[in-house]
């Protein structure tokens, strides 16, 4: 192979990564709709989902995010009536990953009383948007 190939080969693939990154970091975060997901309490050890609303935070025990939002998500709990906070630990439930299509670590899913998944975020949701979502009950 010549040189000018093997350069060429190296710099499209610098820029492929470099794309592939900046589209995940636009992605990381956003509001999705959960589809036709249904959250079964069991699932987590939980007795039952909260009156309102219950925020479901999907983490592993090597997740660095995870801490920052199961503080943020205690707090968004703790300042609206009705609503909880359950956290489910893939590494010890990774069965669930697959039964609710979470690829990576935190995801955060708002599941109103009756289980249905009304919003769901991979990576950390902005408090704002978290809070849209939970007005939307």
């Amino acid at each position: 192979m010549s040189p000018a190939l093997a350069l060429a080969v190296a710099g499209a693939l610098v820029v492929l990564a470099a794309t592939v990154g900046i589209v995940l970091r636009l992605a990381d975060g956003r509001r999705r709709g959960g589809g036709h997901l249904r959250f079964d309490p069991a699932d987590a050890d939980a007795p039952q989902l909260g009156p309102r609303a219950t925020l479901v935070q999907f983490s592993t025990e090597m997740c660095t995010r995870c801490p920052q939002v199961r503080r943020m998500l205690t707090g968004v709990a703790a300042d609206h009536e009705g609503l909880d906070h359950i956290e489910v630990d893939l590494t010890r439930r990774p069965d669930l990953s697959a039964r609710y299509r979470v690829l990576q670590t935190p995801t955060t899913f708002v599941v109103d009383r009756s289980g249905a998944v009304r919003a769901r975020f991979n990576g950390i949701p902005p408090h704002h948007a978290l809070t849209e979502a939970i007005a939307a009950l």
